[in-house]
């Protein structure tokens, strides 16, 4: 049985490089409390002040590195290797020994703090901002006060600065999606199941506070204030899986609950693939700050952030806005060109950092690039991707219904191999006509799904792969888009040709009748990737899932379930059936 919650604040007066303190405790205007672990630079001066970098998440602050992910640890840039190290959070050692606090605080409901575990929630967004604003005015503290960490230690870094509370003067969210609905849960209205199940599960479940037998398992310290039982621990956790999977629109309260206004962020700031994408370039392009940085990066999304060239930047950076130190022109407008961009030239293969460091870069003055030609590309019944319009012939080219990435049901359209170099950076969008019917004796589908991808083939018609999360092998991009939400509102300020805004409210629903042709405009992520001569692009549709989306699987049995899905696709082909894909080309800086 679990007994209240006390103060258990210790002191550790080990010879580390900074002073460490445990489990402090921060009480919350709800009468909860959150317990963080301090770093503290030493120096020989009483009453020393310094700037703060405050990170909270539910992956447990105890947790080594070295135990919450012995593989990722083992290729870690060995100047970030310490006893202290944790997942995806900006390492004391270093820090410290340049002049910052580190705050590591556990959620709400996770490793040492009490209470109900709820994450991305409406009560994560309110406690992360009250400790930010306690750590304002700490004795150690100048008040200046910054946000930085991969991930879910950066996701909800925009929400956070989209309350701009006290203190907040910079935020650097490495790799983390703005989006609660369209970047995490639900990529084009279709739950992305696998993933949350396999994290949930791995890395957050494992940590919850009260649950018995963590120690034993390398999750961390036991809970000091002891045990919940098997009833308490249900009982004090969100059943977050299920809301997900039922919650289908942005208007019901999962995702309303966390709903926030990239425009409302004025904090200074500087932000791979499926996941994080996304959220950092739609965080960059609307919100107000003053002064914003995008820096594009390769690689897997645990190790790029240690690289010393790129703690480097992050610490230039925070230096700027957190203790007047500019070295490079972050605070004077127009000194640093805002966008930084990775060129992915070259098969130089996945997962091998040192050869995609050979990546050349390039600055640029806005996102999306103004000298952008955006070029339709057209689908042609032979299946050929070309830049001529196709034959006026009505016809219609049939695929199965609820593919998977075991059995892909895709049909591929191909360019003819480039006769010189193009550059492709920016936003992707598909223009699609499709229709579904019934099997016979079957049921009577009534939606949907289109899953669509973006391949790069080498001039020897092997396809050229990137690095996705976790070192996995990935096309150029990918997009989806649920019909029956194919809803597009044009009248958003965020609406664009090349990026069709939709809300995914629950009034936004469209009927998809057997037999009915209908066209959608399907948003792909946004990418870049230079083709050069000899090679050529892979444009697929598809039902389901196919190789290269990686954890990102949409495969859950009731969000696809054959009842509503099953049957035949077809795309449609003729002169009132045009279909296209709009590549963002780059033309040469005259």
């Amino acid at each position: 049985m679990l007994t209240q919650a006390h103060n258990i604040e210790t002191t550790d007066l080990k010879s580390y490089s900074y002073v460490f303190r445990q489990n402090v405790s921060v009480g919350l205007s709800n009468g909860g409390q959150i317990r963080c672990n301090i770093y503290l630079p030493k120096t020989g001066t009483a009453n020393e002040r310094y700037p703060v970098l405050v990170t909270y998440g539910p992956y447990g602050k105890d947790i080594p590195y070295e135990q919450f992910d012995a593989a990722s640890f083992a290729d870690l840039n060995p100047d970030h290797k310490s006893e202290h190290a944790a997942w995806e959070t900006p390492f004391p050692d270093y820090w410290t020994s340049h002049g910052y606090v580190v705050i590591r605080a556990d959620e709400v409901g996770t490793g040492q703090s009490p209470g109900r575990l709820d994450i991305f929630s409406v009560a994560t967004v309110d406690s992360f901002c009250e400790l930010v604003e306690w750590a304002a005015i700490q004795e150690w503290s100048t008040g200046k006060i910054g946000l930085l960490g991969i991930s879910y230690y950066a996701a909800t870094q925009w929400q956070v600065a989209a309350r701009n509370p006290n203190g907040l003067a910079a935020i650097v969210p490495w790799e983390g999606f703005g989006d609660h609905y369209r970047d995490f849960s639900r990529h084009g209205g279709i739950f992305s199941n696998n993933f949350f199940n396999l994290w949930f599960e791995r890395q957050v479940k494992s940590v919850q506070y009260g649950l018995p037998g963590r120690a034993s398992r390398n999750r961390g310290p036991d809970t000091v204030d002891g045990n919940l039982t098997e009833e308490e621990l249900k009982t004090n956790a969100a059943n977050i899986f299920d809301q997900l999977q039922s919650q289908r629109f942005r208007d019901n309260e999962r995702h309303a609950s966390v709903n926030f206004n990239f425009e409302d962020i004025q904090c200074r700031e500087l932000g791979g693939y499926l996941l994080h994408l996304r959220g950092n370039v739609e965080g960059y392009t609307w919100a107000s700050s003053e002064f914003k940085y995008l820096r594009f990066i390769t690689g897997r999304h645990d190790l790029p952030f240690y690289y010393p060239g790129e703690v480097e930047i992050q610490r230039s950076f925070l230096d700027a806005f957190l203790k007047g130190e500019d070295r490079i022109g972050w605070s004077r407008k127009g000194a640093v060109p805002p966008v930084d961009l990775v060129l992915r030239k070259g098969d130089v293969g996945y997962n091998d950092p040192d050869a995609e460091a050979l990546y050349p870069r390039r600055q640029e003055n806005e996102w999306p690039i103004a000298r952008t030609l955006y070029t339709p590309f057209f689908l042609n019944p032979d299946q050929s991707l070309t830049e001529s319009k196709p034959s006026p012939n009505t016809i219609k080219i049939a695929y199965r219904a609820l593919g998977s990435v075991s059995k892909p049901q895709t049909v591929s359209f191909h360019t003819q191999p480039f006769q010189s170099q193009m550059e492709i950076t920016g936003h992707i969008v598909a223009h699609l006509n499709v229709s579904m019917t019934q099997d016979s004796w079957g049921s009577v589908p009534s939606d949907i799904d289109l899953f669509v991808t973006l391949r790069h083939l080498s001039s020897d018609g092997k396809e050229i792969l990137y690095t996705g999360t976790i070192g996995d092998p990935i096309p150029v991009t990918k997009g989806f888009l649920r019909m029956s939400l194919r809803k597009v509102n044009k009248e958003h300020p965020r609406h664009r040709p090349y990026l069709p805004h939709r809300d995914y409210l629950s009034s936004d629903v469209q009927p998809v009748l057997p037999n009915e042709v209908y066209a959608a405009d399907v948003e792909l992520l946004p990418t870049n990737v230079v083709v050069q001569q000899g090679e050529t692009l892979v444009f697929e549709v598809s039902s389901g899932d196919t190789p290269g989306v990686g954890l990102f699987e949409h495969c859950d049995p009731v969000d696809r379930s054959p009842q509503q899905f099953a049957g035949t696709n077809f795309i449609h082909f003729g002169p009132q059936y045009i279909n296209t894909v709009t590549l963002p080309i780059i033309p040469p800086n005259p």
